[in-house]
């Protein structure tokens, strides 16, 4: 697996007990960009991850340790990043993500110059749903995120997610372990990066379940806000240093 020219490509896929699921992924992920290398990043998982994802085609990489889903997306950057490449797209091992929505994300991602681009559920309406809790989880952050980042964010929580090489960078260094999707957001405000939003698809998780139980899901809301105000206030103190800028 090496990177090649200035539009180098890699998908990974972050994955804990998906044996039922990922190989579907990968599979599709194939079938849309077949010259296009993927990696599955397993995060110590107890069933058969591994065999399946290899057996439909994907890389792999093992964790030592069980890392939490930042941490696993985090180890994927870092490989893409020492490999060279630069571009990455990020989706879920659960076949929520919908693989042929990568392309959009890819040619955005290009053509745009935007250091992130997300696929959005809630971008335009395309009949995606959540659960209640989690809805109003959302909802919430769009309101926090709002004056923190300057502009809207209509899907913050998506998996769905890719990188150029300039944040791919910074994340490939340092990335929340547990749930990374909102405080990369802050942390891209603080480097004055720029981000997209692109109408993507969910599908309904047809295998395993959700580990975003309705008490995780209170944890989620509290443990990510907390993130985001230490990483503003890191922005706000190093902005009032002396000869310090608040790109450093």
């Amino acid at each position: 697996m090496t990177s090649t020219g200035k539009d180098s490509l890699l998908i990974i896929v972050p994955a804990y007990n998906e044996e039922g699921a990922v190989g579907s992924v990968v599979r599709a992920i194939a079938m849309v960009l077949p010259d296009v290398p993927v990696v599955v990043i397993d995060d110590c998982s107890l069933d058969a991850t591994q065999q399946v994802a290899r057996e439909a085609g994907a890389s792999v990489l093992p964790l030592a340790h069980h890392l939490g889903l930042g941490g696993c997306v985090q180890a994927g950057y870092k490989l893409a990043f020492e490999l060279g490449f630069q571009y990455v797209i990020r989706l879920d091992g659960d076949g929520q993500h919908d693989a042929r929505d990568i392309p959009r994300i890819f040619e955005t991602l290009r053509g745009s110059g935007y250091e992130m681009v997300i696929g959005s559920r809630f971008v335009t309406e395309n009949g995606s749903s959540v659960g209640l809790i989690r809805g109003l989880g959302i909802r919430f952050f769009r309101m926090v995120l709002r004056p923190i980042l300057g502009k809207p964010v209509h899907d913050p929580t998506s998996g769905f997610v890719g990188v150029n090489r300039d944040a791919l960078q910074v994340f490939s260094k340092s990335l929340p372990l547990e749930y990374p999707e909102i405080e990369a957001l802050v942390v891209l405000q603080r480097r004055r990066f720029r981000f997209q939003e692109v109408p993507c698809k969910m599908h309904p998780r047809t295998t395993g379940r959700s580990s975003i139980t309705a008490l995780r899901s209170i944890y989620y809301i509290v443990h990510v806000l907390l993130g985001v105000f230490v990483n503003v206030l890191k922005f706000d103190s190093r902005a009032r240093r002396p000869g310090k800028s608040g790109n450093s």
